[in-house]
């Protein structure tokens, strides 16, 4: 990777995401690390370019629309068929569907 890649100071080299592989229990071979460590670093390299641009007096967007997105009105329409469902659970209590304890 070239320094025109956006390498920087900090990149990740195969050694270090082996070791975060197990620190996260996967099972990666050498040839993925280095895949990894090539696609991250690129990563890495566009967010440092992204640190570059000057973002003064650029106002911050509630969302990229001109116009609000229509809300629904918060309405019931649907009929609650709780007891219908629980009807075939094997087990309910206060509207609630009781299983198992798994947990001791």
């Amino acid at each position: 990777m070239s320094a025109t890649d956006g390498q920087h100071s900090a990149d990740l080299n195969v050694q270090t995401i082996s070791s975060i592989a197990h620190l996260a229990r996967l099972s990666l071979d050498e040839k993925q690390s280095a895949e990894y460590a090539q696609s991250l670093n690129k990563i890495l390299g566009m967010m440092e370019s992204l640190k570059g641009i000057d973002t003064d007096g650029v106002e911050p967007l509630k969302s990229p629309f001109d116009h609000p997105q229509p809300l629904r009105a918060d309405v019931v329409s649907e009929v609650n068929h709780r007891e219908n469902y629980q009807a075939v659970a094997p087990a309910t209590q206060d509207g609630l569907y009781l299983v198992p304890r798994v947990i001791e």
